[in-house]
């Protein structure tokens, strides 16, 4: 599926609920930041080693999680007009001069 199709799933299930009155530019970033240390909380007090050995366990997750993050980057990309495939190609051309 492609991104734009990602979004339009994504805005359906939003809006289905009525939930885009709390999807404010503010409200999304806050939410990607929860669901980002949501992330972290998964390897938090694991070593390399032990992450290594337990990957296949915390694989579905992980999956959850990091589906939680793009689904807030999709929604504060699509509602602050900006191409998130172009942000990301210019932003990996701007590193990859570093």
């Amino acid at each position: 599926m492609e991104i734009q199709e990602l979004t339009q799933t994504i805005k359906r299930f939003r809006d289905e609920r009525d939930w885009r009155q709390y999807h404010h530019p503010k409200d999304l970033a806050i939410a990607l930041s929860i669901e980002a240390a949501e992330v972290q909380e998964i390897f938090r007090f694991k070593s390399p080693a032990q992450i290594d050995a337990e990957l296949p366990q915390l694989k579905k997750a992980l999956g959850n999680e990091l589906a939680d993050c793009l689904f807030f980057i999709l929604l504060m990309a699509d509602d602050c007009g900006i191409d998130i495939k172009e942000a990301l190609h210019t932003k990996m051309a701007e590193n990859a001069k570093k």
